[in-house]
């Protein structure tokens, strides 16, 4: 192995341990967690490790990096997770890759996407980005739409052509009620979610956690954590 398969390798391990344990003290089966691997920042030729190394979905948040990066990779049997925040004049490149964007907050995206997924003959993955840092119709720090927003934005993409409604993310917020409580925050998405499926029975996925606080988000019920720094290492510094 190279010396950077190697590194990659073990620290895949580690955050395997980690998700495994977690699921364990929860009660739940390990196969009911899906890791998604962040990779902004890192090339294309750390993306090819992680595939080798049996990875299967990888995250970005910026189009201008992901966009060469997956068609890099076009040849790996990958799924690709955009978790940025979307401006619309980036949405035709992203459809070009995406197979899921988790970053869903307001009604022009949900236009902007599916008109794009239609145009490029591909069904989207839509998450309903949370704010749980923000009052009930304001946006969060971070993107995401308050929880009194969330019907309204899960009946758009379940109705938009070439669009599916997968579920709900969330960033554990650094404001607000939910500061320093991401165990809380976690609990108070999977309790959104419940009531998102009652009206939308298939959008289960519940994406929340990163390395930090991904035993939190397994407790509560995630199905999916984003992992970046804990498995490629402290990301260097942009510009």
């Amino acid at each position: 192995m190279t010396d950077r398969k190697t590194e990659l390798a073990a620290n895949l391990a580690k955050v395997e341990e980690r998700i495994t344990a977690a699921c364990a003290a929860a009660g739940r089966e390990r196969e009911s967690v899906t890791l998604i691997v962040v990779t902004k920042t890192y090339p294309a030729s750390d993306v090819r490790i992680l595939s080798e190394l049996g990875v299967r979905h990888v995250a970005e948040n910026r189009d201008q990096d992901a966009a060469p990066k997956a068609a890099a990779c076009a040849d790996l049997p990958l799924k690709w997770h955009f978790v940025g925040q979307l401006q619309t004049n980036k949405v035709r490149s992203v459809v070009g890759y995406a197979d899921v964007v988790q970053s869903i907050d307001r009604s022009r995206l949900v236009s902007a996407l599916s008109k794009e997924a239609v145009r490029a003959g591909r069904e989207v993955g839509c998450l309903i980005q949370v704010a749980l840092d923000a009052g009930e119709s304001a946006r969060g720090e971070r993107g995401g739409v308050a929880p009194g927003g969330i019907e309204e934005l899960a009946d758009l993409v379940a109705a938009a052509p070439a669009l599916r409604l997968d579920g709900l993310m969330t960033v554990a917020p650094l404001a607000g009620e939910y500061a320093g409580r991401e165990r809380a925050a976690f609990e108070r998405l999977m309790d959104l979610s419940t009531d998102l499926r009652r009206a939308h029975p298939a959008a289960t996925m519940v994406s929340a956690g990163m390395s930090a606080d991904l035993e939190q988000a397994v407790a509560a019920g995630a199905t999916h954590v984003r992992v970046g720094t804990a498995v490629l290492g402290v990301r260097p510094r942009l510009g």
